[in-house]
């Protein structure tokens, strides 16, 4: 397992941007828009990863700005942990067979959510291409939220 980035929600990303970048010296990598989503997603590394993040996967911060306003209450801005795994369905079969909930299931052999004991969400992502859809994961629904 690789420690890939945490994300949380901003309410004004030119504000929290500024903050990151010139008051804590993060560097910009990386930026998304999503049009059909209505979000823009933008990546940080600290100072001294940022020279790696091209070289290899760095820890990073994601910062997720929602196009539609919203107020974040009981910790919603924050979102998740996020590791890469080797084998995503091997991975979540483990989980599940410890009687740990995929909340988010990998249907698309690419990505999963679970939680901590404590509620907070951890997204598993498969290392490299996505695998072949494959059962039971293709027809499993979400269970709660992620």
């Amino acid at each position: 397992m690789k420690y890939l980035h945490t994300m949380i929600r901003v309410s004004d990303l030119d504000a929290s941007v500024d903050f990151f970048t010139r008051h804590l010296g993060m560097v910009e990598v990386r930026r998304r828009d999503s049009q059909r989503g209505r979000f823009t997603l933008v990546f940080l590394a600290a100072g001294e990863d940022a020279q790696r993040v091209q070289k290899e996967a760095a820890p990073l911060l994601e910062l997720t700005y929602n196009w539609d306003k919203e107020e974040y209450s009981g910790g919603r801005n924050f979102g998740h942990l996020a590791y890469r795994v080797k084998d995503i369905y091997a991975t979540c079969q483990k989980l599940l067979d410890a009687g740990i909930t995929i909340n988010r299931p990998p249907r698309d052999g690419y990505m999963a959510f679970i939680r901590t004991p404590d509620g907070i969400s951890i997204e598993l992502l498969q290392e490299g291409e996505a695998k072949e859809s494959a059962e039971p994961w293709a027809s499993m629904e979400n269970t709660g939220s992620w």
